[in-house]
């Protein structure tokens, strides 16, 4: 894809789900990647994949919820590749179904740690980076969630469009300094969160996919991760050049019934 040779992405949550398979992607069209997860294992993994292909990759231990974790991760691009160009801010958590009242305070106070916050503690790093190199683009990892209500998900759907209007305000605030900020809105996807969203303590991986998500999707299916993936290369490529400020629904035409 125009634009992402030669270049340097961090990727958030890239163990696994739309993280692993954004950096999978971002390494396939040339870039050196710094897959960054809470999750160890599965970041080595990420990354021997990367490699095994042929492409350039190094994990960082990060918690997007500290921001000092998170100065390391954008340090580490630094250090290791000379910038940094490209950013998926991806990782994100589902702690369960529940109505308002029934939230507890430290749920609630972890999902906006991670799911805003996060994205937050993120670009303040990245930001300074790109601009100092010349620009670039970042790409946060919102949700259907952001556009739309949903009952017994209060908690998610307030960090989601948390998400939608940061990567609003900050694409004004770094328009004319050349850096890109937009957003996907994932409709239903196959990944580990949708097993996380029944708040069980189950090996995510061992967890079948929900198809009850996919009642409502248009297109009768539900997302690979690849799909996501795709949506988001493209958006932080020259054939977005014009585009910031954006949150882009990629999610089966759910957000058009």
């Amino acid at each position: 894809m125009n634009g992402l040779d030669g270049k340097v992405a961090v990727v958030t949550g890239a163990g696994s789900g739309i993280g692993r398979a954004t950096a999978l992607r971002f390494a396939a069209e040339g870039a050196s990647v710094v897959v960054a997860d809470i999750a160890e294992d599965e970041g080595k993994e990420t990354v021997e994949l990367i490699e095994d292909d042929g492409g350039a990759a190094t994990f960082v231990d990060v918690d997007v919820s500290d921001a000092e974790s998170v100065q390391r991760m954008v340090d580490t691009a630094v250090e290791t590749y000379g910038g940094l160009d490209f950013a998926n801010n991806n990782a994100g958590i589902l702690t369960g179904f529940a109505e308002v009242t029934d939230i507890e305070e430290e749920n609630w106070d972890r999902l906006l740690d991670v799911n805003l916050k996060g994205v937050w503690a993120c670009m303040k790093a990245e930001l300074p980076v790109m601009e100092e190199g010349g620009g670039g683009a970042i790409v946060n990892t919102a949700s259907e969630a952001g556009l739309v209500g949903m009952g017994g998900l209060s908690s998610y759907v307030a960090s989601k469009h948390g998400v939608v209007g940061l990567t609003k305000s900050v694409a004004l605030e770094y328009a004319g300094r050349g850096v890109r900020v937009n957003a996907v809105a994932p409709g239903p996807t196959e990944t580990n969160i949708q097993a996380n969203s029944r708040g069980g303590s189950a090996d995510p991986s061992s967890m079948p996919f929900d198809t009850s998500a996919m009642v409502n999707v248009p297109m009768g299916r539900a997302a690979k991760p690849e799909e996501m993936a795709g949506a988001i290369a493209f958006l932080c490529s020259d054939d977005a050049s014009y585009i910031t400020g954006h949150t882009l629904p990629v999610d089966g035409g759910q957000a058009a019934d």
